[in-house]
């Protein structure tokens, strides 16, 4: 049995027809100007959208340059912190080459201080320890022994040194003054204890310069030659001994050459 299509107003339209009839009501729509309505609501809806998607991205650019700027910040603070601690280490190590300077400079200069010292001291030494003629130049007039009645123990308890009056009189060696005054006859004489502990006495003296109890060293002067008390002209007389008195006497000429002086 066959069918046909049934005709009358409930048939329903083919997808033709509604398309037609889409395009006939929009052309209806625009002609009664709602669609003028719809249009622009439409067109602000995509706005916004785009609005919208427009913000996001603006966000995320200022997200991304933000996050730039505090990367670029952290990077300077970085390079400063960098340069201070540069700048730090070549100030410790421009203070310690300066402080190596001056350690060095400083332990020069005590050493070439303690040099000076050490030399000063033994060229103190080595003049107190040498020994030289009490008349500088002079020489032995009348030698240790020699007899006759000028002398009242028969013989010369000294040696005597050429020296006209006033020639200056120094000490043989260093030593501490025990005697400085008249001596009979000895006239003005001077009597030193010497460091290594023996005695020297000089006699006949016109002046004495130096008093009891004074130190003196090699070729201090003392006094000056003369002919006071038991004297038959100017001269110095010099006696070696083994203690300040009278009688203990001992060669005075190899006294002074056991001393290095040459007589």
């Amino acid at each position: 049995m066959a069918f046909t299509r049934a005709a009358g107003k409930h048939r329903r339209p083919s997808v033709l027809s509604r398309k037609s009839a889409n395009i006939a009501g929009v052309a209806a729509l625009t002609t009664t100007g709602v669609i003028g309505t719809l249009a622009p609501q439409a067109i602000a809806a995509e706005q916004d959208l785009a609005a919208e998607d427009t913000g996001t991205i603006r966000a995320v650019a200022l997200d991304h340059s933000a996050e730039t700027v505090a990367q670029r910040i952290e990077e300077q603070a970085h390079a400063q912190q960098k340069a201070l601690d540069e700048a730090e280490a070549a100030r410790k190590a421009e203070a310690e080459r300066k402080a190596e300077i001056k350690r060095k400079a400083e332990a020069k200069a005590k050493k070439e201080r303690e040099e000076r010292e050490r030399a000063a001291r033994e060229a103190e030494r080595k003049r107190l320890n040498t020994f030289r003629l009490p008349v500088a130049g002079s020489y032995v007039s009348t030698s240790y022994k020699s007899g006759g009645s000028l002398w009242s123990s028969g013989s010369h308890s000294g040696v005597d040194f050429h020296a006209s009056s006033g020639s200056s009189v120094v000490a043989v060696g260093s030593g501490t003054v025990v005697e400085a005054g008249w001596g009979g006859a000895y006239g003005n004489n001077i009597v030193i204890r010497m460091n290594d502990g023996s005695y020297t006495q000089y006699g006949h003296l016109s002046s004495i310069n130096v008093s009891v109890g004074q130190s003196v060293g090699s070729g201090d002067q003392i006094g000056l030659s003369g002919s006071t008390g038991n004297s038959t002209g100017p001269h110095l007389h010099f006696e070696a001994r083994t203690s300040p008195e009278y009688g203990s006497d001992i060669d005075p000429v190899a006294y002074l050459r056991e001393h290095g002086v040459s007589v």
